[in-house]
């Protein structure tokens, strides 16, 4: 435990402690702040002199491993955007989120050379501008963004940040880009994001990264956990026993999850779960779905108050629930962040007083946002300062919020969200569709699974073989968790005159008989 306050930021920190060792690969491999630290200067150097500048975009096709945290941490102190793409997505998906961010330079790992290479291709990106981690054809070797680069701090060290894509409504993602502020990166207390959850700078802290982060908020957990001083144990696949070893192992203190890894930690046998000390956990804060009430109760059980909640989105947040809190009131997911405000609007735009259901809204007192390229996205989602991810719910006397449905449409499914105009639109590409509709239903490990429902065509009489024609379409066109599972037949969609989709009668006969 260090007496004095760290040094504001992972640089500072690695030049002051080159030899602390900060990060445990999922392989296993060690890693000193000081590796990392030289690495990440390599990294700026390499791209500069590919010929970026500030406020040019990277992206990254990566696993969790140390060439994600490297580029990073070079974006942050270089004035770039990061661009961090989902590598379960396909070709035309990648193509669109690194043609969209206007991305000068696109890292990928060769596990996933198949989709990284069709997009490299589709979006145009030269040839010099590939890099891979591995072997991908057509591809330089990421290490010749690195190899001959000083791992010197680069001059004209200036803040960047992370530009996360996010979906809406029309199907296609978003970028959340938020404005440079042209400082250097110590100005800005890039760690203070955990102190909104009790998370303090060093303090015998391990952070368990237990999910992709590719995500906003792992990424943000891991960022900020680093920028603390905090030692990070990265998971490459989660496993949920592989979990209470590392935690046990290396007495890890915090991480971010998703309730359906709570759904999978349960379903362990009892001896398995006897096996392993999870008592240094501090903070298992999830968050990205919703938590049914059962699984909460049984993780409070096993692991006790370390178990906290939160509620965010990628273009910000939040509320708050410590275990407590959620004890005395369950369901909620807690009161807002010190630096956000909640609010809930009606369709009129008047805020609505305690107890009342209506649109969530937040604020947050950190700065701004826009939809990149889409500024008609960006105002139609605020009502002032506030903005709304389109989520429903109520705020109690207290200021604690109470969820009661989320975003029109949207599937969550293992803390992931899917939009359904993605999926509609595709399935309506076959010739044999003359309407279609995707949304959840219950899944019991993922919370929810994609169900698409069609209207056939004239001509077109349903059957097994029309079902699994039309679901076909999909393989090619949408990542793997975003595909219909099953998929069913109307007579007719129930729609009004004007065409609305009334999709609540299409989906509520799938959740009556839920437990």
């Amino acid at each position: 435990m260090t007496a004095q306050p760290p040094p504001n930021g992972f640089w500072a920190q690695a030049a002051a402690d080159p030899h602390r060792s900060i990060l445990v690969a999922p392989g296993g491999e060690s890693w000193t702040a000081g590796q990392l630290h030289a690495a990440a200067n390599q990294l700026v150097h390499g791209l500069r002199a590919a010929g970026l500048a500030r406020g040019d975009a990277f992206a990254v096709v990566l696993p969790n491993g140390v060439e994600f945290l490297t580029a990073y941490l070079a974006a942050v102190q270089a004035g770039l955007y990061l661009v961090p793409v989902n590598h379960h997505l396909t070709a035309p998906e990648i193509a669109w989120i690194v043609s969209d961010s206007a991305a000068k330079v696109l890292i990928a790992h060769e596990r996933f050379e198949g989709p990284s290479a069709a997009a490299a291709d589709e979006s145009g990106l030269p040839v010099s501008r590939r890099h891979a981690v591995g072997t991908i054809p057509g591809f330089r070797p990421y290490r010749q963004l690195l190899d001959g680069q000083p791992d010197s701090v680069p001059a004209d060290r200036t803040l960047g940040w992370v530009m996360n894509y996010t979906s809406g409504t029309t199907g296609r993602p978003r970028g959340i880009r938020r404005p440079l502020p042209g400082k250097p990166p110590e100005e800005s207390h890039l760690g203070g994001f955990l102190g909104i959850f009790g998370i303090r700078p060093f303090d015998g802290n391990v952070h368990l990264v237990c999910s992709p982060l590719y995500h906003t908020a792992v990424l943000q957990f891991a960022g900020a956990a680093l920028h603390l001083g905090h030692p990070l144990v990265l998971m490459d696949k989660w496993e949920p026993e592989e979990m209470l070893r590392l935690v046990d192992t290396h007495r890890c203190t915090h991480t971010h999850m998703v309730p359906t890894q709570f759904h999978r930690l349960l379903a362990l046998p009892e001896e398995v779960k006897r096996a392993y000390d999870v008592t240094s956990l501090r903070h298992a804060v999830h968050g990205a779905a919703p938590c049914p009430e059962h699984v909460k109760w049984a993780m409070i059980d096993w692991w006790g108050t370390c178990v906290e909640e939160y509620y965010a989105a990628s273009e910000g947040g939040g509320a708050f629930a410590t275990a407590e809190d959620w004890l005395k009131k369950p369901g909620t997911v807690g009161r807002a962040w010190p630096i956000s405000e909640l609010a809930i609007f009606d369709d009129d735009g008047q805020r609505l007083p305690p107890g009342t259901l209506g649109t969530v809204y937040l604020k947050m007192s950190t700065g701004g946002f826009r939809y990149h390229k889409d500024d008609a996205k960006t105002e139609k989602n605020r009502i002032g300062d506030f903005f709304t991810v389109g989520d429903l719910g109520h705020l109690d006397e207290d200021g604690y919020l109470f969820l009661r449905d989320r975003r029109i449409d949207m599937i969550i499914s293992g803390g992931v969200n899917i939009y359904p105009a993605e999926i509609e639109a595709v399935l309506l590409t076959h010739p044999s569709v003359a309407d279609a509709a995707a949304f959840g239903i219950p899944h019991e490990d993922w919370g929810e699974e994609v169900k698409a429902v069609v209207e056939p065509a004239e001509g077109h009489e349903p059957s097994p073989g029309l079902a699994a024609d039309i679901l076909a379409v999909c393989e090619d066109r949408l990542a793997a968790y975003k595909r219909p599972r099953t998929l069913d037949f109307v007579a007719a969609m129930p729609r009004d005159p004007n065409g609305k989709l009334y999709k609540r009668r299409l989906r509520e006969p799938y959740w009556q008989e839920r437990p």
